[in-house]
């Protein structure tokens, strides 16, 4: 893949198309939504090392290794369900939480906890190349976790139900999970950050 270059005289960087890497095709669906035609990007899924510690040092070592393999620009996601009264776990762990324990184990971890309060965390990590120090953008939703209502299609969405609202993740109307998710408050940062940054595609 073509590596980001430095238009001359203009300042600019020229980028290839954008590589946003997952194998999740529930995800990828939401994110084409969330960011419709403002980046260009392809997806690729790559199989990175599951790592520990803090969410963001995480989301920022996989866009290393992934910008590493790709050659070019790359998005990472890290996604995190955070209960309140644990300090914030399962967080980056929820993947492996839920594929043990199921929505009904996740609800019974909190059953000794009178606080149900949680939130849901997405951390993307943008590296424009192999040797750039990759750039994070949070975004968080409040909410609870309750027994699961939903369609029982995309993760841990039948259990968390964000604050202001009576319907979990699972039952909402896509638009409308699309425009108050952790998913979409961190997408508009890295559209922001697009839009700012002064970069061109090569398409």
């Amino acid at each position: 893949m073509a590596a980001a270059r430095v238009v001359a005289g203009s300042g600019l960087v020229k980028l290839p198309p954008v590589t946003f890497v997952t194998g999740n095709a529930k995800k990828l669906e939401e994110v084409k939504v969330i960011l419709g035609q403002s980046i260009p990007f392809q997806s690729l899924k790559l199989d990175l090392p599951e790592l520990q510690g803090d969410p963001e040092d995480i989301a920022k070592e996989k866009a290393r290794l992934a910008a590493n393999q790709v050659k070019g620009p790359v998005l990472v996601e890290d996604t995190c369900l955070c209960f309140n009264a644990l300090k914030g776990l399962p967080g980056p762990y929820i993947k492996w939480f839920l594929q043990k324990l199921g929505h009904e184990g996740l609800n019974n971890m909190l059953m000794a906890y009178e606080d149900k309060s949680a939130y849901a965390l997405c951390i993307f990590s943008l590296a424009i190349g192999p040797d750039s120090e990759p750039l994070t953008f949070v975004g968080k939703t409040p909410g609870k976790i309750v027994p699961a209502r939903g369609p029982n299609d995309f993760g841990w969405d039948p259990v968390f139900q964000p604050d202001g609202y009576e319907q979990t993740y699972a039952e909402m109307p896509k638009e409308e999970k699309n425009k108050i998710s952790h998913r979409s408050r961190a997408l508009a940062l890295v559209k922001s950050h697009f839009a700012e940054a002064g970069y061109v595609f090569d398409i």
